[in-house]
């Protein structure tokens, strides 16, 4: 089950996937909001979510190509005190052998919108 992963699975193709790890002060609070931007996202649909992991599936604009998309929360210590995590975020191609960039654009579009909110 998604949500007793260690990590997300690492990526078999580095020219059509894309796999990152952030480390946040407040992952809850970045966590939430990460969520709210991917959802928003155009073509975009939710397959499956829970507390700590958010999963679904994007569609280029002419082609409908799927990409997966996937968050996970991954906080340090689970006690209420500390709000210290990392988030992992993977896009990768379902199909195909170069995705020309664009799972890789898709995940630093959203680290950086990420990065505007205080």
């Amino acid at each position: 089950m998604a949500n007793d992963l260690k990590d997300l699975s690492p990526i078999k193709n580095p020219m059509n996937s894309f796999l990152i790890e952030k480390k946040y002060s407040n992952v809850d609070k970045y966590f939430r909001q990460l969520i709210i931007l991917v959802e928003n996202l155009p073509r975009t649909k939710k397959l499956e979510s829970n507390q700590n992991y958010w999963k679904g599936v994007c569609r280029s604009f002419f082609f409908r190509f799927p990409d997966d998309l996937e968050i996970l929360r991954k906080k340090i210590n689970f006690n209420s005190n500390n709000r210290e995590g990392y988030i992992q975020i993977r896009s990768a191609a379902r199909w195909g052998q170069s995705d020309l960039g664009v799972n890789q654009r898709r995940v630093y579009y959203l680290l950086n919108e990420l990065r505007k909110i205080k």
